[in-house]
């Protein structure tokens, strides 16, 4: 008997699902400007203090105006930074304000960045749950750090897009991504020179690459990007060479004191009991567990549910112990929590290694990275970095588990790990700005002394001196102006030029021949005329605590210095001694 066969139905494969890749973006880019904007209004601009808080955009302000770096302005490092934040000042927002804010985006981005890299997703497949992770380790990125421009910030901004650029470009095969990236991690080499170890590793990552030793033409694209790769320095130095600083570039850069990352590496040699006590002690139990989860996962599945189970409950034992060092740590540099992170991810990155057999290239570009920030004179630890050094880790540890938890666990946890990490922020920053005093004690805007300042709370004292400062520049009006030593945010915030080709002579920033042209620029006042020199009288360490700034001083009161320096150039000068607040200056109208 026949059977008859069901009849054959035609079918059109169903069209594929509208990705809208535009509103993806938008929605990313979306959530990283609320943050950084909720950051700067609740955090960034509470605090404030007239040092290292306008450094950078005192060079940025010098660059705008035609200065060419290491021929009119003298610094130890490459000004990159300062290139790059004359961005700040097109910005449509209150000068300080608006770089604050800047700096928090490039802090996020940077995060995304290297969690793309380390994860291999795309943004735009990420749910809530690794968007809301992510956020919350560009929170820890900050921790207690103010926000400012500043060039570490920089340096990890550009390495991590840089690198993040590079990798999509040689996995697509689009030129323009491969030597963007190529470009940026060449032009991370020029905010500090700690960084050309990510110019290094770009080299390095292309010439391995199989995509590199692929197709027609090999050698005219390779050509090509490593001319992409080193722009940025041909240019740089050809813009100094032009403008007469080639010999003076040379022996500012590599006339620093030189800094290895010792205090990193050395985590255990200065104090061996600390790794006895917290957060210390968590390297340890971090290690015990990694060394148990490598001889549970070696033997793959063979070891059956037992193996999968005591997997899971390792991973989460050393996803503990990551962040029982983030708490211990309390976003206090003397914890040392950032050398331990470093040595925790150090930990993970073999050990992923060993299970999963391949090397977790974007694990050692954060380790390398976490590296290059420790090679500093004032924050010689990867402090910038804790987040994502957290985050590596626990994504490392995570890929060593055969099943991934389900999304509505991962959102739950990146919300709560968003207001977790936001709150302790907060707190942090509420219970002493960096510099400056607590939060309840920031009564005064600085916006009703210069509008370039507008929205920036500090303490009455720091207010006093900035009001003191516009004070002085509108009884002794001058075209060219300088506040010695500790007040580099001045130039930017009024308007001013400064005549001395260095903004905050601090004993470390002295390189080169600076005395020698400090004093010779002071002569030159002198023959010229038409100045202002203002000394402070007061050390930078009193505005901090909120100690008294008096109204007015006799005229024979000892300036501040570090060196002596600012003494012999208020000695070199024959203007006419004057008073003003605390400050002493000399003034040839």
């Amino acid at each position: 008997m026949d059977v008859a066969s069901p009849a054959q139905v035609a079918t059109t494969p169903a069209p594929p699902a509208r990705t809208r890749p535009l509103l993806r973006w938008s929605v990313h880019a979306g959530w990283v400007l609320l943050l950084a904007l909720a950051t700067e209004l609740r955090v960034g601009r509470f605090g404030f203090h007239p040092s290292d808080q306008g450094f950078i955009l005192a060079q940025a302000w010098r660059v705008l105006h035609g200065e060419v770096p290491h021929a009119d302005i003298i610094s130890a490092r490459p000004l990159g930074s300062a290139v790059l934040h004359v961005a700040d000042y097109a910005l449509p927002m209150p000068l300080f304000f608006g770089s604050s804010f800047l700096a928090m985006v490039e802090i996020i981005v940077a995060t995304i960045a290297f969690a793309a890299l380390v994860t291999r997703r795309r943004v735009l497949d990420w749910g809530p749950g690794m968007t809301a992770i992510v956020a919350a380790a560009s929170l820890i990125n900050l921790n207690a750090f103010p926000l400012m421009a500043w060039h570490t910030i920089d340096g990890i901004a550009l390495t991590a897009c840089g690198a993040w650029a590079l990798d999509a470009g040689l996995g697509s095969g689009r030129a323009l991504a491969r030597r963007g990236g190529l470009a940026l991690l060449g032009s991370a080499v020029f905010v500090k020179q700690s960084f050309v170890l990510a110019a290094v590793i770009g080299l390095v990552w292309l010439l391995l690459h199989p995509a590199t030793r692929a197709g027609t033409r090999r050698a005219l694209r390779l050509v090509l990007d490593l001319l992409a790769l080193g722009a940025p320095g041909l240019a740089y130095v050809a813009w100094v060479s032009l403008g007469g600083g080639f010999t003076e570039m040379v022996e500012q850069v590599t006339g620093g004191v030189p800094a290895y990352g010792e205090r990193l590496l050395g985590l255990w040699l200065d104090d061996p009991e600390a790794l006895t006590r917290a957060p210390g002690r968590e390297l340890g139990f971090f290690a015990a567990i990694a060394v148990v989860l490598l001889a549970v996962r070696l033997p793959g599945d063979r070891l059956g549910a037992a193996g999968r189970v005591a997997s899971w409950v390792l991973v989460l034992a050393g996803a503990a112990a990551v962040v029982r060092t983030v708490v211990d740590g309390r976003f206090t540099g003397a914890t040392r929590w950032a050398d331990v992170l470093w040595w925790i991810l150090a930990v993970s990155v073999p050990v992923n290694a060993a299970v999963r057999r391949k090397v977790p290239w974007p694990g050692l570009l954060v380790l390398a990275t976490g590296f290059m920030i420790s090679l500093s004179w004032g924050n010689d630890t990867p402090t910038l970095l804790t987040g994502t050094l957290a985050l590596t880790a626990l994504l490392l540890l995570g890929e060593l588990v055969p099943a991934r938890p389900r999304r509505w666990v991962t959102a739950t946890a990146g919300l709560t790990a968003v207001a977790v990490c936001g709150g302790v922020v907060v707190a942090r920053h509420d219970q002493a700005a960096y510099l400056d005093v607590g939060h309840d004690r920031l009564t005064e805007d600085l916006g009703a002394v210069t509008p370039a300042m507008a929205g920036i709370r500090t303490n009455p004292s720091t207010f006093t001196f900035v009001r003191q400062i516009r004070d002085c520049l509108d009884r002794f009006p001058a075209p060219r102006t300088a506040i010695l030593p500790d007040s580099p945010f001045a130039y930017p915030a009024f308007g001013l030029r400064n005549p001395f080709p260095l903004e905050w002579p601090l004993p470390l920033e002295i390189v080169g021949d600076a005395p020698e042209r400090m004093l010779a620029t002071a002569d030159r006042l002198n023959r010229e005329g038409g100045y202002l020199v203002l000394f402070q009288t007061d050390s930078y360490r009193m505005l901090a605590t909120g100690g008294p700034v008096p109204e007015s001083i006799p005229a024979g009161t000892p300036v501040f210095d570090y060196l002596g320096l600012e003494k012999a150039i208020q000695a070199r000068l024959t203007g006419r001694t004057v008073t003003c607040g605390s400050f002493v200056g000399e003034y040839v109208p």
